[in-house]
């Protein structure tokens, strides 16, 4: 599957055409929500609909995009279990579980999961999208490496959070920002990637841009989206910008040189620049390989 989760889509599993549609996006990840794009009366259909899309999908390349996950209902309501079960009959890379507000929460689905034995383990996602969510972020990325389904990613719920926390947003998000740092601090703390919450205009592809580089510049691994025209912005958002290529070439060069072979700094550019850097401008430049290769 997909080493990276720049781009994760929500496909709503109500919709017949965005499930159709689905198979040619070229999307890192591709989520299928039962969750809030469905109403209580379309719930059982969409899962059953859900069903059939995923349970007669031709084999994945799992080398290569995308990564499959189906959002399900929360288990104590009158849907989740239903959808975890389903979810655990068509084997998708993950699955996400909204409203974490604890360890315990992960646990259960996990122990869910863990009643079967299928082919291959299914991974967690969480959603970061309460105050009480927010406050445990650390205890429940914390416990994700010791559950039978291990936990990979924190997903931030902006929404909701905006509105369980009374917020009222100005263009840069700035009363979000310390709340989607802690998500990140969170994430990276216990090896995990984070993505950042979606954008809900759908006519204003700069701004989706500038927010997906404050995303990157705020450390998440991706974002989620609502439309594949998102795809493209959030790419252009996260790549990176031909001064920090130019200077990840120019660090790699300076630490190749026969002098430099066992020194833990060299300068360069009038600054002392550590083989952390060095690390970082490998990794630079190999996503950007890989952008090129895909």
């Amino acid at each position: 599957m997909t080493s990276r989760r720049r781009t994760a889509l929500f496909v709503p599993a109500a919709h017949p055409r965005a499930l159709a549609k689905s198979a040619g996006l070229d999307a890192d990840a591709l989520i299928f929500d039962l969750e809030d794009s469905a109403g209580p009366a379309e719930k059982d259909a969409a899962r059953e609909r859900l069903r059939d899309h995923l349970a007669g999908r031709p084999p994945l390349d799992r080398a290569g995009r995308p990564e499959i996950v189906v959002r399900i209902n929360p288990l104590a309501g009158p849907f989740g279990t239903e959808d975890l079960l389903m979810a655990r009959a068509v084997l998708p890379d993950a699955i996400l579980v909204p409203k974490v507000e604890s360890p315990e929460g992960l646990a259960e689905v996990s122990a869910a999961l863990a009643e079967t034995d299928p082919p291959r383990r299914i991974a967690l996602w969480a959603m970061i999208e309460t105050p009480r969510g927010l406050i445990e972020a650390a205890r429940i990325a914390s416990v994700g490496a010791s559950l039978s389904s291990p936990l990979r990613v924190l997903v931030v719920g902006p929404n909701d959070l905006v509105s369980t926390l009374g917020l009222r947003p100005s263009p840069g998000r700035a009363e979000l920002v310390p709340h989607l740092a802690s998500v990140v601090l969170a994430a990276r703390a216990h090896g995990l990637d984070a993505l950042d919450g979606v954008f809900n205009r759908l006519d204003d592809a700069a701004a989706l841009e500038a927010e997906a580089l404050q995303a990157r510049g705020l450390g998440f691994t991706g974002k989620t989206l609502i439309h594949p025209a998102q795809i493209a912005p959030t790419l252009r958002g996260f790549a990176p910008t031909p001064p920090e290529i130019a200077e990840a070439e120019a660090i790699v060069s300076a630490f190749a040189a026969p002098e430099a072979a066992d020194r833990g700094v060299v300068s360069l550019g009038g600054r002392m620049v550590e083989r952390l850097h060095l690390d970082a401008a490998r990794r630079l430049l190999s996503d950007r390989a890989d952008d090129r290769g895909a």
